[in-house]
């Protein structure tokens, strides 16, 4: 049981001190700002050919992370 602290304890330093999940939840939300702005922009909503090319372009990119974290 202690063996499975000390691995948790130093798991948890590790995270703390790791600032390139920071970065990379950065990036999406500099993305969906992004996406946002050229949505506004364009108009058409999200219904529209940019809106649906965005939002898969998006969703890939939530994908991507969500897969490096669990990783």
């Amino acid at each position: 049981m202690l063996h499975h602290f000390i691995e948790t304890k130093e798991a948890l330093k590790r995270l703390r001190t790791d600032q390139d999940g920071v970065v990379s939840f950065e990036y999406i939300i500099v993305a969906v700002c992004i996406v946002g702005a050229v949505g506004a922009v364009f108009g058409g909503g999200a219904g529209g050919q940019i809106g649906k090319a965005l939002t898969t372009g998006i969703t890939a990119i939530v994908t991507a992370f969500n897969t490096a974290i669990a990783g």
